[in-house]
């Protein structure tokens, strides 16, 4: 008899589960450990397909972890919420409607501002938080964001690169190589890919994203939960400054800063990131 080969990243089925008038894809692995699930937020523009499936992996060796797409992103229905806090609501519908509490949350990006909604709206929900590449509400730069967006898909265009390897990595060469590698890895799924984000998703979120970078900055030393916040030191989507605003506004942090790297620190150093998340997680 054929043996079914373990369950990963780059193999788990996609499931449905529908909450709030929305149909969510989502995936899920580790089911079999204990302890809280963790619920990963992803970032602009993406999908399932663009978590690193070494971070994945890593995190599911020891947790139970799941994934999801946003409403109207991918293989999930409805139309694409235009902000940071209807995401979050979102998010909070789907953790409930497959009955978890508390969870962990490790939000990249956008996911990482999705996450301090999360928190700051239902805070019984949420044991620990990782967040990643991301920064307050009205943080430097992060109104911006459109505007580099745009200019780096662009330079994809021009040179025939994907446009995340200026978005995410620096241009040195360890920098570049780091970007070709985390490239490949997201393209190791090759069967029952997801949907890819429509133009009208990403439009949404871009304006989602300047509402949070021209917004009101939120009191995060009302945040009493731990948080592991990580980072590039050259982060151009959303500067690397906003790292070390949201470490020393948490009343429960902890701060690492990856050098050379920017907003994909977490994908180019997923060896160390995984190791320092896993024991984060453990406290």
């Amino acid at each position: 008899m054929k043996q079914e080969p373990p369950a990963t990243w780059t193999n788990v089925p996609t499931r449905t589960i529908t909450a709030g008038g929305v149909r969510f894809a989502y995936r899920e692995l580790g089911t079999q450990n204990p302890g809280p699930p963790v619920v990963f937020l992803i970032h602009l523009a993406a999908v399932l397909d663009n978590w690193d499936p070494r971070v994945v992996d890593g995190f599911a060796a020891r947790h139970r972890v799941i994934a999801f797409d946003n409403r109207g992103v991918g293989a999930s229905s409805g139309a694409p919420a235009a902000s940071i806090e209807d995401m979050a609501r979102d998010a909070i519908t789907f953790i409930q409607a497959l009955g978890l509490g508390p969870v962990d949350l490790f939000g990249f990006s956008m996911g990482g501002m999705v996450a301090q909604d999360i928190v700051r709206m239902a805070p019984q929900l949420v044991r620990r938080m990782i967040l990643t590449g991301t920064g307050p509400a009205g943080g430097e730069g992060i109104a911006k964001v459109a505007r580099v967006t745009y200019f780096d898909m662009l330079r994809g265009l021009l040179t025939g690169q994907d446009p995340k390897q200026f978005l995410f990595f620096t241009r040195t060469p360890e920098g570049i190589r780091a970007g070709k590698a985390f490239l490949q890895r997201l393209a190791e799924r090759s069967d029952n890919r997801d949907k890819a984000i429509t133009v009208a998703a990403l439009q949404a979120q871009l304006k989602a994203l300047r509402r949070w970078g021209n917004g009101k900055p939120a009191d995060l030393s009302k945040v009493q939960q731990p948080v592991l916040v990580a980072n590039g030191d050259s982060d151009r989507m959303v500067p690397s400054s906003n790292t070390h605003e949201m470490a020393r506004r948490l009343p429960n942090s902890e701060l690492v800063i990856y050098p050379d790297s920017g907003h994909g620190a977490v994908f180019q150093f997923h060896a160390d990131f995984v190791q320092r998340a896993l024991a984060f997680l453990a406290r």
